[in-house]
């Protein structure tokens, strides 16, 4: 695979398939270990969902335990410290398995993302030694803690304090952190303090005196996870539990929360694609008037919908962590890498915030449709579509709201652009002046047609970004209709291009004819459904940006950009969902 590019940087080059890693390029040691967790999660803790839904007293944490003394829980954590120090695939192979263990994969994602990964980049190699051995066995369990009763997207407005005591050797910490999941039976505590007003992470022992806990949050799903306030009353914390740097702890809470959105979108393609499996099986054995529910066109529209839209989200959280791969070649995790780590994770911001985006809203999707194809049997708690619809829906609140994660896009962006990072403004005005030329090149067919789609699809992105900067300034900042126009552009060109190059590698590599043909269908099918978001979110931007005549002339430069050939949409679906429906669950799982 050649050099990745920078963080955003997909918008303003021709991307190529040789660029992207799909999972189809998997390896054996990586299908080993996907199997291995799946049996695990499937004979071990699938059996005992009810148990673990009425929280029995130390079950998740032997669960916990368990998955340790196979390796799942130290796949990032260095061989040194007791891991395994795998690949970003590895944990993505393993993330998707693990949610059919219902709220298991909730505590299982806390404890071996957000509640370890702080020491494993920012700790020092003394942090690493005392803590991660035990953490990557399962013999002691994390928990992440920034959220607090008055402060959740708005992190750095925490009042939790830290004050250091006379002698200069602990912080007196004082404060009370709201839904930290793993609470009630983690041992060791990130905490984020503010120093002087500015915030800080801490390592934090259960056994710290001062540290006591509220009672179990009573949820909506994800029942089986413990959810607790964590209550800070002059705890005191040896100096030496700072992670990174004091006052630097927003660089350790924003760059943890990437590669937690990265990780949770691994988490919901499984998910969605286990959604799938439950409700075409269910199809295909409801009948109604004497004919099952799979042959009928309204129920194959859904199932081809969340089939296509799965593989979309898979393509994206594979290339992401190619991305991510290489952004982390060559890093010493062993040592003190917090700066090094912290630029690596900071890179691919954008794409963990698609990602997270993305995945979350497919399995929301899924099961939605899920339920509507069980119909009133999906409304009770003996089917497991119940379940998932309940336990679905904190995917769009986990890791910053689907909302934030949206808004940090075009914010980056312009960010980047603004610094000189990303030539975003140039970019811009180039495709305004190609408008005004009348130079714009024709598709080609296939794969290699909807590829060129995607670049006209960039430059209307390009054209709308450009404008609103232009014309709204300062004010574009502050203005988040316009934000969120964008942002769904991107997401958009990310998801398309993503499938289309997927499904070009794909032709090449030793996979089934029946698969080349189903992951072309739904790249195809993707595409098209992109685009008719893409050309209704740029005519918004455009109309909010430009008045009068200047409107008339983008708007003019938007037909050209959008236009694309007629595809019979219809029998794609049923393609799709005829491969779905013969294998019973996703095809190409």
């Amino acid at each position: 695979m050649e050099l990745a590019l920078k963080g955003g940087g997909f918008l303003l080059a021709e991307v190529t398939p040789d660029q992207v890693f799909v999972p189809e390029e998997l390896n054996e040691d990586h299908l080993q270990l996907k199997t291995m967790a799946h049996n695990f999660v499937e004979k071990e803790i699938a059996p005992k969902i009810e148990k673990i839904e009425e929280q029995e007293d130390g079950l998740m944490k032997e669960f916990l335990h368990q998955a340790g003394e196979l390796g799942l829980l130290g796949l990032e954590v260095p061989e040194e410290f007791g891991g395994s120090g795998m690949d970003k695939f590895s944990t993505v192979v393993v993330g998707e398995e693990v949610p059919r263990g219902a709220s298991f994969a909730v505590s299982f994602a806390a404890h071996t993302g957000i509640g370890t990964l702080p020491i494993v980049y920012f700790g020092t190699p003394e942090q690493k030694a005392k803590y991660l051995p035990s953490l990557a066995s399962g013999e002691k369990i994390a928990a992440y803690c920034l959220t607090e009763p008055g402060s959740g997207s708005d992190a750095l407005g925490a009042k939790s304090t830290a004050v250091l005591n006379p002698e200069g050797t602990h912080y007196i910490l004082n404060g009370t952190k709201q839904f930290i999941t793993n609470a009630g039976f983690a041992d060791i505590f990130l905490i984020y303090a503010k120093v002087d007003g500015k915030l800080t992470n801490f390592i934090v022992e259960r056994e710290y005196p001062g540290v006591s806990f509220g009672p179990e949050e009573k949820k909506m799903g994800i029942k089986g996870s413990s959810t607790r306030q964590v209550i800070l009353e002059d705890v005191k914390v040896p100096v030496e539990n700072v992670v990174g740097e004091v006052g630097r702890g927003h660089v350790v809470a924003f760059n943890i929360l990437n590669v937690g959105r990265f990780k949770l979108a691994a988490a919901a393609i499984g998910s969605a694609q286990l959604a799938l499996e439950v409700s075409v099986k269910y199809a295909g054995e409801r009948k109604q008037f004497g004919t099952p529910l799979s042959r009928f066109g309204a129920i194959q529209t859904k199932l081809a919908e969340v089939a296509t839209q799965s593989y979309l989200a898979e393509s994206v959280v594979y290339r992401t962590a190619g991305l991510m791969e290489e952004g982390f070649y060559g890093l010493d995790l062993t040592g003190d890498c917090r700066k090094e780590a912290g630029k690596a994770l900071e890179e691919y911001a954008i794409e963990c915030s698609l990602n997270k985006v993305l995945a979350s809203e497919v399995l929301d999707l899924s099961v939605d449709e899920g339920v509507q194809i069980h119909g009133g049997y999906g409304f009770i708690q003996e089917y497991p579509i119940e379940r998932m619809y309940r336990d679905s829906r904190i995917n769009r609140l986990f890791e910053g709201t689907n909302e934030i994660n949206r808004l940090l896009v075009p914010g980056t962006l312009l960010k980047r652009a603004l610094t000189g990072e990303l030539p975003l403004l140039a970019a811009a005005k180039a495709v305004s002046k190609d408008l005004l030329s009348g130079g714009l090149s024709s598709e080609g067919e296939g794969l290699a047609g909807l590829l060129q789609m995607t670049q006209k699809a960039k430059k209307v992105f390009l054209l709308a970004a450009g404008l609103a900067t232009q014309n709204l300034g300062n004010e574009l900042k502050d203005n988040q209709y316009v934000l969120l126009g964008l942002a769904e552009m991107v997401l958009q060109i990310y998801t398309m291009e993503s499938g289309i190059l997927r499904a070009l590698k794909v032709q090449e590599l030793n996979v089934s004819e029946e698969h080349k043909r189903f992951v072309e269908k739904a790249a195809t099918l993707g595409a098209f459904e992109a685009m008719n978001v893409l050309e209704q979110q740029g005519k918004e931007v455009l109309c909010a940006v430009e008045k009068g005549d200047s409107l008339s002339t983008v708007l003019a430069g938007l037909r050209k950009l959008v236009r694309r050939p007629n595809v019979d949409m219809i029998e794609l679906r049923q393609d799709i969902a005829n491969a779905v429906i013969a294998k019973e669950k996703y095809p190409i799982r």
